[in-house]
């Protein structure tokens, strides 16, 4: 018997019809198998005592069984899904941080994982594939678990909590309701236009919030259907393309470099697309990548704004024939945004100062961490950590992360504005700005590059260019070549620490 209890996610589940996922040379996993599986989930997870705001850490390789657990988890108790590519220690750091009640793991496919679960003293449960794809039971010691009578989380029971990056300090837990998240799904949903007959592909990893809101669950609100790949792979995009025809993708803009490098060999499949339009977030997409992007693929690219606090989506472009900012990231498209001084007072348009938010959709704050909550919130508003203005049309511009601000002797420079002078030489394909100590000055600014294929440039000649655009003290005093930029587990690239990760700090 499915369950009708009305709660949030349980409302958006059950209320869907039709296909939900789509795999090769498998038969479609409709929104009723789903709606079986989460109920029978729910079930056996009351089974072994489960109960609201428990915390079940899952690690499970990216395709479909990592976008269905996490919203059958999610609708019974508090899902956290960790990286599959954790070590030994981070998987032991991270179960211990959060307090997990069981470890769900594909059984020895992630010895590592299961290892640190059994030395913290943590009940691992095996998740066991069915035929279909995303259906699947849990397991322990080869028996299927026995069955309970499912709960179901209410508005303010924690869905979800993922940490952040942990760049410069401690990760911090973000706890997030399952008003969160159903929310902000709604707003991206809302904002992409998205309709039933829509395919998402996904090639996002997913355990973080761009994947697990923006796409799966954004999907999911819209009845809509999803191709959960195995994870982002170039040489395969283009198959995947021609093999489902989805009408959208999203991803980080590392990614859509990376395809747009593979795309002149794939000019017959590109003309076959059915795309209707590409989302871009997680960080700064450089202007010429989306012109690329636009170029190739014939349709709109709209970038967004979001963050793992808010649940992801905070400003969007819109979709046509509302106008689209290039260089900018839009509208608000959720939370109330405001532009503030140090003290808190508002600023006008075209006035820069530290973006905060609002809203239904961000967090009530992090978990048991009094001195970050008291350090994020500002009269009822949350501290995002970005800089940036919004322009007469009330459309705002990212200017810079505010850690990741260059002060050169008491000039300030935003290292995103470089970024995007460096991106403009046709030798470059992939460009970060950031500090390096000096004696004198305390910061210089510098840059690492990685360049197009079959082309290349000097130092010298790259300062020369940039100093066509920025005055002089922006100009990067040492530039590095690298094969490949640090990148983080979801493809951006690293900025902060990134002196450090070359050897460039005592």
């Amino acid at each position: 018997m499915i369950s009708r209890k009305s709660t949030p996610l349980n409302d958006l589940i059950f209320s869907k019809s039709g296909d939900f996922i789509i795999a090769d040379q498998l038969p479609a996993y409709t929104y009723k198998d789903f709606q079986r599986t989460t109920l029978r989930v729910g079930n056996q997870l009351d089974g072994l005592g489960i109960s609201q705001n428990d915390v079940i850490c899952s690690v499970i390789n990216n395709g479909p069984l990592a976008a269905t657990s996490f919203l059958a988890i999610a609708n019974h108790a508090t899902s956290a899904p960790l990286n599959p590519n954790f070590t030994y220690e981070e998987f032991k750091y991270y179960l211990k941080d959060l307090n997990a009640k069981i470890l769900i793991t594909e059984g020895d496919h992630f010895s590592l994982a299961n290892k640190a679960a059994e030395e913290i003293g943590i009940e691992i449960i095996t998740l066991q594939k069915c035929y279909l794809p995303g259906d699947f039971y849990l397991s322990k010691d080869g028996k299927e678990l026995s069955e309970g009578t499912a709960r179901l989380n209410s508005h303010s029971d924690t869905a979800l909590v993922l940490h952040t990056s942990g760049t410069t300090s401690k990760p911090k837990i973000v706890n997030l309701t399952s008003n969160n998240i159903c929310i902000s799904a709604e707003n991206i949903s809302r904002t992409l236009q998205l309709k039933p007959e829509d395919k998402y592909l996904n090639i996002m990893p997913l355990f973080h919030i761009h994947g697990l809101i923006a796409g799966v669950l954004s999907t999911v609100t819209a009845g809509a259907s999803m191709i959960c790949t195995h994870g982002f792979d170039a040489l395969k995009f283009f198959n995947q393309i021609e093999m489902f025809q989805p009408s959208w993708y999203s991803a980080v803009p590392t990614m859509h470099q990376a395809i747009l490098a593979r795309s002149t060999r794939n000019t017959k499949i590109i003309k076959k697309n059915k795309l209707r339009f590409i989302r871009s977030s997680s960080a700064s997409l450089p202007i010429p990548t989306l012109e690329d992007l636009e170029r190739t693929f014939n349709c709109p690219v709209i970038e967004a704004y979001g963050m793992t606090e808010a649940a992801h989506q905070m400003a969007s472009n819109p979709l046509p024939p509302r106008k689209r900012k290039v260089g900018t990231v839009g509208l608000a498209a959720g939370p109330e945004i405001r532009v503030i001084t140090a003290s808190g007072e508002y600023l006008s348009a075209n006035q820069t100062g530290e973006i905060v938010i609002k809203g239904k959709n961000v967090t009530p704050g992090y978990k048991n961490n009094v001195k970050a909550n008291a350090e994020s919130f500002i009269k009822g508003w949350f501290r995002t950590g970005d800089q940036g203005f919004f322009d007469s049309d009330g459309y705002l511009t990212i200017s810079g992360r505010l850690k990741e601000i260059i002060n050169r002797g008491g000039e300030k420079i935003s290292p995103k504005e470089v970024d995007e002078i460096l991106m403009k030489h046709p030798s470059v394909s992939q460009a970060v700005t950031f500090s390096i100590p000096h004696q004198k000055l305390g910061e210089d600014v510098a840059a690492a590059i990685v360049c197009s294929e079959k082309c290349s440039c000097t130092q010298n000649e790259l300062k020369t260019f940039v100093k066509g655009y920025l005055a002089p003290f922006k100009v990067p005093r040492k530039i590095f070549f690298l094969k490949e930029i640090p990148k983080g587990s979801t493809g951006k690239l690293h900025r902060l620490g990134l002196a450090k990760k070359l050897g460039l700090l005592k």
